[in-house]
């Protein structure tokens, strides 16, 4: 009796119209859901690596440079006794730090975007020289494929949003600056914004 019910109630049209139109709701639900899911999982995985490569803020171009401009503040590299590099590119005494953060400009030892002891590798001796260099707008394309090789595994580069993070936490040693786990690859170059580790130099002193 159960069965003769049911198959009367299948015979109906609109009860198997409804039927139908609830399993195709169900898997059209189904696949956006997984979609999302998927989604969510690469943009996780963006913010993780810090590669989103369009939210990613570069420093101004050359060509339309004139300079300090109106800047009201710099953040700076903070860490040298000696030396800092602001995120406008300059490079200078730490004594001709202004109140805003930034380089005195007026200073005849400021300099912008400075290689000072820095080789062809993009490996510098001292740290400030580093950022100041790799803040340079033709190191742009350098630095995009640093980008795109950084991996999801290096939490260090989470927070990265722009050209002066990045030349922050890429120009501080690493472990890619070691080799045998305490020896400098090359002691006299140590601080690198290219994108792999410094050649190994086998010459003391």
């Amino acid at each position: 009796m159960l069965v003769a019910k049911i198959m009367r109630i299948l015979r109906n049209k609109t009860i198997l119209t409804v039927i139908l139109l609830a399993g195709v709701t169900y898997c059209l639900v189904s696949v956006w859901a997984r979609m999302d899911s998927m989604g969510t999982a690469n943009e996780r995985e963006s913010t993780l690596t810090g590669v989103r490569v369009n939210d990613f803020r570069w420093g101004p171009d050359l060509s339309n440079d004139t300079g300090r401009g109106t800047v009201m503040s710099c953040r700076n590299s903070v860490q040298g006794k000696v030396l800092l590099a602001d995120d406008q590119g300059y490079v200078c005494h730490r004594v001709d730090r202004l109140g805003t953060g930034c380089c005195n400009t007026g200073v005849d030892t400021t300099r912008r975007y400075a290689c000072d002891t820095c080789n062809v590798h993009g490996c510098c001796a001292i740290y400030e020289y580093c950022v100041s260099c790799c803040l340079h707008p033709d190191k742009k394309a350098l630095l995009k494929k640093v980008l795109g090789q950084i991996s999801e595994n290096s939490p260090l580069y989470a927070s990265v949003s722009d050209h002066f993070e990045l030349c922050l936490v890429k120009c501080r040693t690493s472990s890619q600056s070691v080799q045998h786990e305490t020896l400098y690859r090359d002691p006299r170059a140590k601080h690198c914004y290219g994108e792999g580790p410094p050649p190994v130099d086998n010459v003391e002193g």
